[in-house]
C-alpha cells in the first residue's frame, strides 16, 4: 500500500507536524498563466478509429522546448461523462498548470493527449449524456484508445513507446475509464491515476482480480476530495487495493466534485510521472484522511490517514490547554476560531481508547462512539489494516445480538448478558453448541460485541462453513460486590455464576445442545484468568478452553500455586476431557507474554496438553479478535 518518489523538492518533511501541508496541496497562482516564462503548446488532431467508423478529434499538448529530435513519454488524460476532448482546456487550464511546473523545474517533459472518451460517431457532449448507447460509449473507448488513438500518436509523435512512458489518468468518468482500462491493461500503462472516480468504475475484485499483478505499476493514484458525494467509490478501491497490499496512494483532498479539485489533482499527480520511484512512503502522500469508522453519524474528525496516524479535532474556545490522551498525550493547536487540532503518531491497527483532556480533565470526544473501557466509558477510535476483511460487514447472512436480562443466584442481583446467535437460528428447529466468552478488566458484557466483533467474525466464518453454527454468549464477569477480577474470591463467585445461573438459564431459555462437548468457555486477559480457574475445574462442563493474553502471576504464588496443584492432581483427567485447551498471546510485546510462558513451563512439567497459538499485536483488541477467528474453527467438530 505504500510508495515514495524523490522529487527535485524536499517532498514529506514538513507533513508530519501539519496535514494542510502546503507540500501536499498546489500553491495559489498554479493555475494562473505567466507571461514571462516559456510556454507549451495545445493542437487538435484529427485520427482515424477504425474502432468507431470515423475520423476522431483530440487535443495534445506538447511541453516548452518541444523538439522533434527528442523522445517523450505519454499521459493520456480523459474527461468527466459532461464533457469532450476540450473540457480539461476549457475548465482545468491544463497548459497552464503544466508550464507553470516546467517553470519552477519540477515536471519531467511530456506530451500530453486529451482525447474524446465518449467513442461514438455523434460523440458530442448534448441531448440526454446519460442515455444507454453513450454510457456504453465511454466503455468502448478502450478499445480505440489502444488500437486507434495510441498507435496515431506514437506514428506522429517522437514517442517512447515502452509502458514505463505511458499514463494514464482522468477526472469522474475519465478517472472510471483510467482505471478500468489502466488496470486491465498492465501490460501497456506503468502510471495511472483516477480523480474523483464515478460509478462506471468496475468493482475492486472486477478491476483487478489478479491483485498481484498491480504491483507492476510504477504509481497506481487514487485521489477524491473530502466532500465528494462518490468519495464511497475510491474508498472501496483503496480498501481492496490496502486489503492485497498494493502499493498505491490514496490521496484525499479538500473540496468536492469540481475543477477546483481535479486541478489540483493534475498538478500533484504530473509531478510524479516518469521519475524514479521508492514504495515507501505513498501512506504519507495526502492532505486529509478518512473519517474514522468510530465517529458518530457525519462527525468528520478525527480522520485516519492511510500510514495509521490520526488528526483529531475539537472546539473548545475558552479552554486554555487540550489534548489528547492515547496512552501517549499529544497537545492540540488552537486556531483563531477556538478549534484545536493535532496529527498524531501512527497508530497501531484495530480499537484504542481515548480521551480529550481539556484544562486537565478527561472527556469524552463527542465526535466518537463511546465503549465501556478503562473501566468507564471512554472513546474510541478504529484503526483500520490490510488484514481486517475477516470481520468486515459482508453480503452473508447475519446474526444477531440479542440482550438478555436475568436473575443471579449468585450475588441475588439483576444482570445482563449480550446473545449471538447465529444466522437461521429462529427459523431452526435445531439444538446449537454454545461459546461462553469472557472480557477483559475494565470492560464487561458489551466488550466482544462491541469492541471485539464478535457476530462480524462468525457471521463471515459460517458463511464461509469455517465455523459451526453456535450461540456465544457474553457475560459481565464483574461483580456488584466490588470484588476485583484477580483474587481467589472473585474466581470463586465467577465459577458459581457460570454453574448456577448462567448456564441453567442458557438451557432454559434457547434451543442449546447440553454436555461438555458442546460447551466452549474462552476469554482474554481477566477473562482468561477466569477461564482458567473455572475451565481447569470443570472439564465435565467444558470440552473447549480458549485462553487469549493471559496466564497466572508468576508473583502471586498465593493465588497461582493451588491452581497448579490442582492441575497436576488431575491431570489425566483434565486430558482426557479436554478437546481443545487453546491458549494464544500477542507477542512479546503482550503484557502477559511473560507470566504465560511460566505457566506454559509448568503445564509442560505436569504433562499438560495444550495448543499455543501467537499473533502479535499486544495486548490490544486486533489480537483477540483473531484469537476468536481462529478459536472459532476448531470448536465443536
Amino acid at each position: 500500500m505504500i510508495k515514495k518518489y524523490y522529487f527535485i523538492f524536499t517532498l514529506f518533511i514538513s507533513l508530519y507536524s501539519s496535514a494542510q501541508n502546503n507540500d501536499m496541496l498546489a500553491p495559489t497562482g498554479f493555475d494562473i498563466a505567466v507571461p514571462n516564462i516559456a510556454h507549451g503548446t495545445i493542437d487538435t488532431i484529427t485520427y482515424n478509429s477504425k474502432t468507431v467508423g470515423t475520423n476522431r478529434k483530440a487535443l495534445v499538448y506538447t511541453p516548452p522546448g518541444y523538439s522533434k529530435k527528442k523522445k517523450y513519454p505519454v499521459l493520456y488524460l480523459l474527461h468527466g461523462i459532461g464533457g469532450d476532448e476540450k473540457e480539461w482546456f476549457n475548465q482545468g487550464a491544463p497548459n497552464v498548470i503544466l508550464d507553470n511546473l516546467y517553470a519552477k523545474g519540477k515536471l519531467q517533459p511530456m506530451i500530453v493527449v486529451l482525447p474524446n472518451g465518449r467513442a461514438m460517431k455523434d460523440d458530442r457532449a448534448t441531448g440526454n449524456i446519460m442515455a444507454p448507447d453513450k454510457v456504453e460509449a465511454f466503455a468502448t473507448f478502450e478499445k480505440d484508445l489502444l488500437t486507434d488513438l495510441i498507435p496515431y500518436i506514437e506514428k506522429k509523435y517522437p514517442v517512447l513507446k515502452k509502458r514505463e512512458n505511458r499514463a494514464l489518468a482522468g477526472l469522474s468518468m475519465g478517472g472510471g475509464q483510467s482505471l478500468n482500462f489502466g488496470l486491465g491493461n498492465i501490460d501497456k500503462f506503468a502510471w495511472v491515476g483516477g480523480f474523483s472516480s464515478a460509478p462506471n468504475t468496475k468493482m475492486p475484485a472486477q478491476l483487478l482480480p489478479k491483485p498481484e499483478q498491480a504491483k507492476q505499476l510504477n504509481l497506481l493514484w487514487i485521489s477524491c476530495g473530502d466532500a465528494d458525494g462518490l468519495m464511497n467509490i475510491s474508498a472501496r478501491t483503496h480498501q481492496y487495493l490496502q486489503e492485497h497490499k498494493v502499493p498505491h496512494i490514496f490521496y484525499i483532498e479538500p473540496g468536492g466534485h469540481d475543477f477546483k479539485v481535479w486541478k489540483n489533482d493534475l498538478y500533484m499527480f504530473s509531478q510524479l510521472l516518469f521519475k524514479p520511484v521508492n514504495k515507501a512512503s505513498f501512506a504519507k502522500y495526502t492532505v486529509l484522511g478518512m473519517p474514522a469508522a468510530t465517529n458518530v453519524r457525519s462527525a468528520k474528525y478525527p480522520q485516519v490517514l492511510p500510514d495509521g496516524r490520526v488528526i483529531f479535532r475539537t472546539k473548545a474556545p475558552n479552554a486554555q490547554k487540550v489534548q489528547v490522551d492515547l496512552g501517549k498525550k499529544y497537545d492540540m493547536v488552537k486556531d483563531a476560531e477556538g478549534t484545536w487540532t493535532v496529527t498524531t503518531d501512527s497508530i497501531s491497527e484495530g480499537l484504542h481508547y481515548y480521551s480529550l483532556l481539556i484544562d486537565d480533565v478527561a472527556v469524552a470526544d463527542p465526535a466518537s462512539e463511546t465503549f465501556y473501557g478503562m473501566s468507564r466509558m471512554a472513546s474510541g477510535i478504529e484503526i483500520p489494516f490490510a488484514g481486517d476483511g475477516y470481520y468486515a460487514l459482508k453480503d452473508v447472512p447475519h446474526g444477531d445480538i440479542r440482550i438478555k436480562k436475568y436473575l443471579s443466584k449468585t450475588t441475588n442481583t439483576w444482570r445482563q448478558a449480550y446473545i449471538y446467535s447465529p444466522p437461521g437460528y429462529d427459523a431452526s428447529t435445531g439444538k446449537y453448541p454454545v461459546l461462553y466468552l469472557l472480557h477483559g478488566g475494565g470492560e464487561d458484557e458489551r466488550g466482544w460485541a462491541t469492541q471485539g466483533k464478535a457476530d462480524a467474525i462468525l457471521d463471515n466464518l459460517i458463511a464461509d462453513k469455517k465455523a459451526k453454527p453456535m450461540l456465544i454468549v457474553m457475560i459481565d464477569g464483574n461483580f456488584s460486590s466490588g470484588l476485583s477480577g484477580f483474587n481467589e474470591r472473585a474466581l470463586q463467585t465467577f465459577e458459581n455464576e457460570v454453574k448456577q445461573t448462567v448456564i441453567p438459564f442458557i438451557e432454559s431459555n434457547y434451543r442449546v445442545a447440553a454436555g461438555p462437548e458442546n460447551r466452549a468457555l474462552a476469554g482474554l486477559s481477566m477473562g482468561g484468568l477466569q477461564t482458567l480457574y473455572a475451565g481447569a475445574k470443570n472439564t465435565d462442563l467444558f470440552a473447549y478452553l480458549g485462553v487469549f493474553s493471559s496466564g497466572w502471576w508468576a508473583n502471586q504464588p498465593d493465588l497461582s500455586n493451588p491452581q497448579y496443584d490442582y492441575m497436576k492432581a488431575n491431570a489425566t483427567t483434565i486430558n482426557k476431557n479436554l478437546k481443545s485447551f487453546w491458549i494464544s498471546m500477542g507477542g512479546k510485546e503482550d503484557i502477559a507474554y511473560a507470566n504465560c510462558k511460566i505457566m506454559l513451563g509448568k503445564f509442560d512439567d505436569m504433562g499438560i496438553k495444550y495448543t499455543y497459538s501467537e499473533y502479535p499485536g499486544g495486548h490490544t483488541w486486533p489480537v483477540w479478535r483473531n484469537n476468536l477467528y481462529n478459536f472459532a474453527q476448531i470448536l465443536f467438530k
